[in-house]
């Protein structure tokens, strides 16, 4: 784990993490978010992702992970991040953060 101090231009972190279902159940306990295209398969069926879809700020939050984590690391406060949501993330698929 680096400090501020020890952070050059170019450095990376990353975090590889499979969704599951107890993710999307642990978030939208957390936030409220109970949307039926999390949780409900008919329902997310007739929408235009044509299955269940993990939620957005869900998997955002993963690079929370690596800041705290790793890139520094540990007391580590992040305060702006922008987001473009390329393509829907769904249980099971496994993503980098």
């Amino acid at each position: 784990m680096k400090t501020v101090e020890e952070l050059r231009v170019g450095d990376r972190a990353s975090l590889v993490r499979e969704v599951t279902e107890a993710d999307l159940a642990l978030f939208a306990a957390a936030s409220g978010d109970t949307n039926p295209i999390h949780f409900d398969d008919a329902y997310a069926e007739s929408t235009f992702f044509k299955g269940r879809i993990a939620h957005g700020i869900l998997c955002a939050s993963f690079i929370s992970a690596v800041i705290a984590g790793k890139l520094p690391g540990l007391g580590t406060i992040y305060v702006s991040q922008t987001l473009k949501f390329k393509a829907p993330v769904r249980i099971g698929d496994r993503i980098t953060a």
